[in-house]
C-alpha cells in the first residue's frame, strides 16, 4: 500500500459532503408499490430507468423500485421526515385506501399517530409489507 494511499484513507469525508443519493427498494409489483408510496406522500412516479421505477423525494434522493418475483421480498424501513402541514392529508389517504397506520412499529396501537419529540409521526405498511414511517420532526439523537 503507498504512502498516498494510507493518507488519503486516514482522512473521513467531512459529514457535509456525503449524502444518500437513491436506494433500490423491492417489490413484487414495482407500478403498484411506487404508485403506492408517490399517492400517499403526494409525489409523482418518474419514468422507468433500467428495471428501476423512481419516485423522487423532495431531498435529492430516489426511491427506485425494482421488480423482484423470484423470492420473498425482505421487509425493510424507510422512514419519511414530511411538512407538518401535510401529515393530516397523509393520514387520510392511508385512511381513504384503508390502510391501517399505528402509532408504534410492533403495531400495538393501530389508528393512532405518535408525538415524538414535538412532532407527529405514524407508520403503515406497503404493498410488499415495508415498514413505512412518515414523521413531521427528525429523531433527536444523543
Amino acid at each position: 500500500m503507498s504512502h498516498d494511499h494510507q493518507q488519503h484513507v486516514a482522512q473521513p469525508a467531512s459529514r457535509g459532503t456525503v449524502q444518500l443519493n437513491h436506494t433500490a427498494v423491492y417489490a413484487s409489483d414495482r407500478q403498484l408499490s411506487a404508485e403506492f408510496i408517490a399517492a400517499i406522500l403526494g409525489l409523482e412516479v418518474g419514468a422507468p430507468f433500467g428495471p428501476f421505477l423512481p419516485v423522487d423525494l423532495g431531498n435529492g434522493v430516489t426511491l427506485d423500485y425494482y421488480e423482484k418475483r423470484d423470492e420473498p421480498i425482505q421487509s425493510q424501513h424507510y422512514a419519511f421526515l414530511v411538512p407538518d402541514e401535510e401529515f393530516d392529508t397523509m393520514i387520510a389517504r392511508l385512511e381513504t385506501i384503508g390502510v391501517t397506520y399505528y402509532a408504534d412499529p410492533r403495531r400495538t396501537e393501530p389508528g393512532r399517530i405518535n408525538r415524538l419529540f414535538g412532532g407527529r409521526g405514524a407508520y403503515f405498511d406497503d404493498p410488499d409489507g415495508h415498514n413505512m414511517e412518515i414523521m413531521t420532526r427528525p429523531y433527536i439523537r444523543p
